[in-house]
This record gives structure tokens, C-alpha cells and sequence, in this order.
């Protein structure tokens, strides 16, 4: 939500997956909706539609054309697929595979997800033990590979139309089931390393503590689980490499490379037996540095081609990059992030970001269960510096990391009283960071400008002796 927002998780309230964005937000769809350009979505969104909010404005039935619109963010769902369990209604998908032959009432359970041992024996991708095999789905109607088929006939569809398109793969994720090749393309000391170690264990931060109790920590805590997922992982990621190739193998044929700005970015990284910890929560560097690769076609772009930017990103920073890139008006009242275009074109800018921040609510995980807390008092803040990482827990001491003596963040100093001035700066960062949300929403900068001070022009007159 935070990347179709351009605004941070405090500031559009939806703080996990489960919760609704509230319709008073306004997405990248519909910054883009009177654009003259179609809008598309091929795969996960996670969009909930605030049904309570419709309700509330009283706007119109739930099944109308505009309802509609605000349950997909805007965008029209060429095939909507989150990938967590068996697709309904929303996704082409099933459909798919049965006329494909694999002929089951729940094809993606029965065969996307599931596997095939060496006696041609079928077992459950669910079960972790079994992923070393693979899906029993052909690679060519793999997730990967159909989304990216959903893509490429829209674009070609589309022509010489201006478009905009959301393709959100749903792997490298759970069930880490990988169809032939890619099941066994790696070994093991082909994957990045552990990183943890057993100090890291003593005297663990309590929120760290109740997270490695849950069952995916528990059992990636133990490098037979981590052993095997890792190689299957990389295959699973090499895959979404390799469907790239053919997306941008028609962009280059269709002439369309000359003027699509394209972002390649993710929501999170996975710690598959880091840290002690399986999935995706919490603010190491192993599931918050993701990836931002931004393709900016302008010829003002090409002095920074192939270089690495070290100025900090937030996912905040797409929708106004996107707005940038069409010469769109940049809602400045509302967006929190900055546009990325006088980055990828060598500008000079002097006031950039020296910190981003990063917010967690727990409050649906067994973490809070095992706490004893409620609802409301399960937040965590991040702030990440160059040099320090800090989280803020509520009801909990601090965390800190010195990132510079400490790169894998073995060694918490959120207790350590030699670094208490540190952790204060670090504090008032976190302050500023919040002071400078966007909360007036409903009225641009450019009508506060021409109202300030207009009061008697309006009949107004008080203060005057």
C-alpha cells in the first residue's frame, strides 16, 4: 500500500495485510486513471476494498463500477492472483491449468504447489521437507511463467497506447516450490551464507525472542531447513530472471524500451534461517534492503546508466517518480516520498534523505500472543542512518546496530549505556520523521498559498484596534 500510496505505512493506516486502505487514499491508479493511458495489474496486489468506508459515504452499491474500482486500487486486474491459497474467481488461472491438463477441482494445490518425488509419488510443497523436489507443474505453466504471458499479451494488445502496468510476481515466496529446472539449478555453496550467530541468542530483545518461538522460526532456526529452501529460493529467483528476459525481449521488439520508465523493486526480502528467524518481519538488512532498479529512458538518464546509487530509497518514492517521469501534478499535500528522476539523471541535490525509516505492526502474529499484548501495542519504528540502525519498540527497550563495525548486525547496543547519545540523536530523527507526515490531505499546497492571509477579503476583520 505504501508503494501505490506514495505515503508511509502510519499516514494510510494499512498496517498488514489484512487491513483495508482506507478510501480516502489515493492510489497510483488514480493518479494515473485520467491520464489517457490504460491501467493494468497482472498478479498480487493484496488490496482490500474499506467496505466499512463505502458503506459510511454511502457512495453506492457494493457491486458498482466505482466500488469496483476502489477494491483494485484503480487498476483493471488482468488476472489478480496473490498466490497464498487456491485462486478463485479473481484469476484465470485454474482455468488455465485445467485446459492444460491438469485436471483437478484445485489445480494450483494439486499440482503448482505440490511436488513429485523419484518414484513419481506426489507430497505437499507446504511441507518444507518436501521442496528439494519438483512442482508438478511444467515450468512453461509455472506462476512465473503464466503472469509473464498475461503481461506480454497485454502489451502487444495495447500496441502504440499508453499504458501503465503493475506486474507483481508472486515467487520467490512460500510455498517454496520451484518447478523443473529451477528445483535443483543451485547448491547449497552457490547461496549467500547463514548469517547469525549463538551470541545473538543471550539476552535477546523480547519482541526477537517471541518471534523466534513461532513455528517458520523455529524450525529455519535448524540448518536442515535452511539447507534446503536456500538452493530452491535461488532457483526460484533465477526464474523471475530468466521471464524478465522474455518481457523485455517484446519491449525491445515492440520499440517500447525508447520510452518505458521501469522499476523492478520488491516488499521485502526473506530471512530463510537468518538471524535465527524464518519469513519476513522485523528490520534486518536481510528483509529490508530490497531491491529498487530503476530504467529511466530520457536521454538525460544515460550518464548514470549501469551505476549504483548509494542516497537512501523508500517504496514512497515510486508513485512520485511515476508522476514525475508523465509531468504530472506531485500532490505534494499528500505524497511523502521524492521522485528519483533528478537521481537517475546526475541533477544536483543537496537536500536529499539522510534516513529512512520503517514501521511494523504485529499485533496478528502469535509475537503478540506470546507477549501478552494488545492490539494497539504492538508498533516497531526503524530509523537507518549510514552508519546506525535504531528501532524503537513500544513498550520495549531500543534496539541499535552499528552498521559500520557490525554490517550483519550480530550485536545489539540498545541497552548499552556507552551509546545512549547515540541512540537520542537517533530518537529525534524517528521525531522529525513523524512530525513530517502528511496530514493535511484534502487541500492542495497551491490552494493554502492562495488563501493565506485572505481573511479580509472574506469580511473578516478581527484584531484590528
Amino acid at each position: 500500500m505504501s508503494y501505490y500510496t506514495g505515503r508511509t505505512m502510519s499516514s494510510h493506516g494499512a498496517t498488514w495485510n489484512r487491513v483495508p486502505l482506507n478510501i480516502g487514499e489515493v492510489t497510483l491508479g488514480e493518479y494515473l486513471a485520467n491520464t489517457g493511458r490504460s491501467l493494468a495489474l497482472a498478479g498480487k496486489t493484496h488490496v482490500i476494498v474499506d467496505d466499512r468506508g463505502i458503506e459510511r459515504m454511502n457512495l453506492i452499491a457494493r457491486n458498482s463500477e466505482l466500488a469496483a474500482r476502489f477494491a483494485t486500487g484503480h487498476f483493471v486486474e488482468l488476472d489478480r492472483y496473490d498466490g497464498h491459497h487456491e485462486p478463485g474467481k479473481e484469476s484465470g488461472y485454474p482455468a488455465y491449468l485445467r485446459a492444460h491438463g491438469y485436471d483437478s477441482a484445485r489445480p494450483w494445490s494439486d499440482f503448482v504447489i505440490s511436488v513429485e518425488d523419484d518414484r513419481l509419488q506426489p507430497h505437499s510443497g507446504w511441507k518444507m521437507r518436501n521442496v528439494h523436489w519438483p512442482a508438478r507443474v511444467a515450468e512453461q505453466h509455472s506462476e512465473t511463467a503464466y503472469m509473464t504471458d498475461q503481461a506480454i499479451r497485454h502489451i502487444e494488445h495495447e500496441g502504440d497506447t499508453p499504458w501503465a502496468l503493475h506486474l507483481s510476481y508472486v515467487k520467490p515466496h512460500w510455498p517454496y516450490v520451484a518447478p523443473r529446472p529451477y528445483h535443483n539449478l543451485y547448491s547449497l555453496d552457490q547461496c549467500l551464507p547463514l548469517q547469525r550467530r549463538h551470541t545473538e541468542l543471550a539476552d535477546a530483545h523480547p519482541v526477537l525472542r517471541a518471534y523466534r518461538e513461532q513455528e517458520e522460526c523455529a524450525n529455519f532456526a535448524r540448518e536442515e531447513v535452511s539447507n534446503k529452501i536456500r538452493p530452491v529460493y535461488q532457483g526460484l529467483i533465477q526464474q523471475i530472471d530468466d521471464h524478465l528476459g522474455r518481457l523485455f525481449d517484446t519491449l525491445e521488439k515492440l520499440g517500447r524500451f525508447d520510452d518505458t520508465l521501469i522499476v523492478f523493486c520488491a516488499d521485502h526480502g526473506d530471512f530463510l534461517g537468518d538471524h535465527w528467524l524464518g519469513e519476513k518481519e522485523l528490520f534486518y538488512d536481510t528483509v529490508q534492503r530490497v531491491p529498487m532498479i530503476v530504467y529511466d529512458p530520457s536521454p538525460r538518464a544515460d550518464g548514470t546508466r549501469g551505476t549504483c546509487e548509494q542516497r537512501f530509497m523508500s517504496n514512497i518514492d515510486i508513485v512520485p517518480t511515476v508522476l514525475d517521469a508523465l509531468s504530472l501534478p506531485g500532490c505534494n499535500e499528500r505524497i511523502e516520498g521524492r521522485s528519483l528522476l533528478p537521481l537517475t539523471r546526475g541533477e544536483p541535490v543537496t537536500d536529499w534523505r539522510e534516513f529512512v525509516v520503517s514501521e511494523l505492526d504485529y499485533s496478528f502474529r502469535q509475537a503478540r500472543l506470546t507477549l501478552g499484548r494488545q492490539p494497539g501495542e504492538c508498533r516497531g519504528w526503524m530509523v537507518r542512518n549510514a552508519r546506525w540502525k535504531y528501532v524503537h519498540w513500544l513498550g520495549y527497550r531500543p534496539q541499535l546496530f552499528d552498521l559500520a563495525s557490525d554490517p550483519h548486525e550480530y550485536a545489539d547496543l540498545g541497552a548499552d549505556r556507552e551509546y545512549e547519545p547515540i541512540r537520542q540523536v537517533m530518537h529525534r530523527h524517528l521525531g522529525e520523521w513523524m512530525a513530517e507526515s502528511k496530514t493535511r490531505v484534502t487541500l492542495s499546497d497551491e490552494r493554502v498559498r492562495e488563501t493565506t492571509n485572505n481573511h479580509k477579503s472574506k469580511g473578516v476583520f478581527f484584531g484590528e484596534w
